[in-house]
């Protein structure tokens, strides 16, 4: 993977903190009750979100290794996944903008999976130790999520386990920023991606890159 592809990821995972915002808020909110009050939430909180971004990495992988079976049994099969991929960009900026929500009825496919792991993340609160937290962080990494789940159709489009989870570890770094300062209570940052101007600048930015992607696709545009 190209260290463009990376960073490009990273951004879509910084952008895309505006959705992070209202799908997390109230997860971040549930780990203040979580964390021995007389300890430093800090190391809690990173703990956490690098649990999340190693689910992230691993389903990053997992979707990278799908795409290369399928590139390797068909010579047309990689067109077909750059373009869902880019397809899957345009529904998250829909999403994020307000302007469709189309995106709400993939989400709840994964609520499937959903049901039968979220009981295991009850099962690791209180916190006694930041260590706690890593495996808390794994299990809500898997959180139906349109975000991720676009995410993770550019992963699929990479042909490479690795690159996959090379994708995915730049775009749950992108969303780290956000996801700390939310846990610290700078509330600031909540009230900035909140507002309506800021979400759809980050949408229009998003949908302009997914219609590059496109045309990338099908031969108009080299990058």
């Amino acid at each position: 993977m190209t260290e463009l592809s990376f960073f490009a990821a990273f951004l879509i995972g910084l952008a895309g903190s505006v959705h992070c915002v209202a799908m997390c808020g109230g997860i971040v909110s549930a780990l203040s009750f979580a964390i021995p009050s007389n300890k430093t939430v800090f190391p809690y909180v990173l703990a956490y979100n690098l649990g999340r971004i190693s689910s992230y990495c691993l389903a990053g992988a997992l979707t990278g290794l799908l795409g290369q079976l399928v590139t390797q049994q068909s010579p047309t099969g990689l067109k077909v996944l750059e373009l869902i991929s880019a397809s899957f960009l345009l529904l998250l900026a829909c999403y994020i903008g307000g302007w469709w929500k189309g995106l709400v009825h993939v989400e709840r496919m994964g609520k499937y999976l959903w049901k039968y792991l979220s009981p295991l993340g009850k099962t690791l609160v209180p916190f006694n130790s930041p260590l706690h937290a890593l495996p808390y962080g794994m299990i809500w990494g898997w959180l139906p999520c349109g975000l991720v789940y676009s995410s993770l159709t550019w992963a699929l489009a990479s042909g490479s386990a690795l690159t996959g989870a090379s994708i995915m570890l730049g775009f749950g770094l992108g969303t780290l920023p956000v996801m700390l300062l939310m846990a610290l209570g700078i509330k600031q940052v909540s009230s900035l991606v909140r507002h309506p101007v800021f979400k759809q600048a980050v949408a229009f930015c998003l949908f302009v890159y997914a219609l590059l992607l496109l045309a990338k696709t099908f031969g108009f545009i080299f990058f």
